[in-house]
């Protein structure tokens, strides 16, 4: 009885959280391929030099492989934590009838166990059918003939197998841990409880500024002016940025309906007020999330952007690489950047709907109100766009030195077409965020319309 009620629960969560499924069955794609890029090189007609530097590049992949590991793993911990918060509820009324903790637990495992298997099942299959385009990259990275044939790598499959053992371990061993740690009251409330603020959040508006600036003014000088000193002390420099953003975006929710005041009558369009609230309360209590995927953006697009530069970029006249050595890099910095680039947008895509879950009880009272279901929609438009378009935006800005030190590189390897390639990839991680804010406009207001309409 406890696997079949398993069972209906991961169906009914497949139906109403796609982006959850959808990022783990991406997940196991991108670890599936990446570590299965050597077999997809050798399915190629490699030269004994080509084949030289794949296994200069074998070890480079692998390493990289398990940082990619960790990477989802921080994901489907946050996933799940989502997940969990969502249907606090539904366990709630498990332990009123007189379910046992343990039984609880017994049904959590038991439908993570499920996803697991499901959407590594997806994700496996879809990378074997994916494996042309796997290998048509790489053989374009490493200057080597293409043929469009279906590769499959058990190497790579029992890989993925493991670490999504281990990740899903866990991340359902912390779930565990939580669900036994809260009251049934506290159960009851917590899909609807929104989250305190903590740390840093706490200082005032004008200190948190200031300290911002001074992060900032570090990072982004030593990038351009000590860029030896930034890559020896590059974690800290994350952190240090990490945190600096995390402060602008709460200074930006605060500060922002400050302004929106001195034009009462943009102000009182529509649900414009109502608007700038949600996201003065959502953005100010998950600016250290928002800051952390936008480093993540960031990262991915210099990674994918050092990629192609070390990659294409070094080719000469006759389509050549000019130093077959770069490959690797290249070959690294694109999947790993791709890796970031998808763990970042579906972080944001759970922000979201995970907000959606606070925000039910406002847009049902919107909707006794008389506020009609079209002006709600353009409102969750509204939100769910601020809140992607923002860590882009400072996304980019923190690109911009960090890809003038990629573009210094760059320039002393002899790489060319370095503006075209950062286009292309700015082009493209829109293209992806655009893509998950869709998703996450739909599936928001499903939740939420369909709430106003009960």
């Amino acid at each position: 009885m406890i696997l079949k009620l398993a069972m209906r629960n991961v169906l009914r969560s497949a139906h109403d959280y796609s982006v959850y499924f959808a990022t783990l069955a991406f997940a196991a794609c991108l670890l599936y391929s990446f570590t299965a890029s050597g077999d997809y090189l050798l399915s190629l007609d490699l030269t004994a030099d080509q084949r030289d530097i794949y296994g200069s590049a074998s070890m480079v992949t692998q390493a990289f492989s398990v940082f990619s590991a960790l990477v989802f793993a921080f994901l489907v911990t946050y996933a799940n934590r989502f997940i969990l918060r969502r249907r606090s509820r539904e366990f709630a009324t498990y332990g009123i009838m007189g379910m046992e903790p343990a039984t609880m637990a017994r049904i959590l495992v038991y439908e993570g166990c499920v996803a697991a298997v499901v959407a590594l099942g997806v994700g496996v299959l879809a990378g074997v059918l994916a494996s042309p385009l796997f290998g048509a990259i790489a053989a374009f990275v490493f200057d080597a003939p293409w043929q469009p044939l279906l590769v499959f790598s058990a190497d790579a499959a029992l890989w993925t197998a493991a670490c999504f053992a281990g990740i899903m371990a866990l991340a359902l061993a912390l779930e565990v841990r939580s669900l036994r740690k809260h009251s049934l009251v506290e159960l009851l409330d917590a899909d609807g409880a929104p989250e305190q603020p903590k740390g840093a959040a706490r200082l005032s508006v004008g200190l948190q500024a200031s300290l911002a600036a001074v992060l900032l003014a570090v990072v982004w000088g030593s990038c351009l002016f000590q860029p030896t000193q930034f890559i020896v002390w590059i974690l800290p420099m994350g952190v240090a940025a990490v945190l600096a953003t995390g402060m602008l975006f709460r200074v930006w929710a605060i500060r922002r309906p400050a302004r929106a005041y001195r034009r009462p009558e943009r102000l009182l369009a529509g649900l414009r007020l109502f608007d700038l609230r949600q996201l003065q309360a959502r953005m100010s209590l998950n600016a250290n999330a928002m800051a952390c995927t936008c480093a993540l953006m960031a990262v991915a697009v210099c990674m994918m952007v050092a990629g192609l530069a070390f990659s294409v970029g070094m080719r000469d006249g006759s389509g050549r690489l000019s130093d077959l050595t770069l490959a690797p890099i290249g070959y690294v910095g694109i999947f790993y950047g791709i890796t970031f680039l998808i763990a970042a947008a579906a972080v944001l895509a759970l922000q979201q709907l995970a907000g959606a879950a606070d925000d039910r009880k406002a847009y049902r009272l919107l909707g006794n109100l008389g506020c009609d279901a079209s002006m709600m929609r353009k409102s969750i438009r509204s939100q769910v766009g601020t809140c992607f378009a923002a860590p882009l935006v400072f996304a980019l800005v923190h690109d911009v030195f960090g890809l003038a030190l990629v573009a210094f590189v760059a320039s002393v390897l002899g790489s060319a077409q370095f503006p075209l390639i950062v286009a292309g990839v700015v082009g493209v991680t829109a293209a992806l965020l655009g893509a998950y804010y869709l998703i996450t406009c739909r599936e928001c207001g499903r939740m939420l319309l369909r709430e106003e309409g009960r």
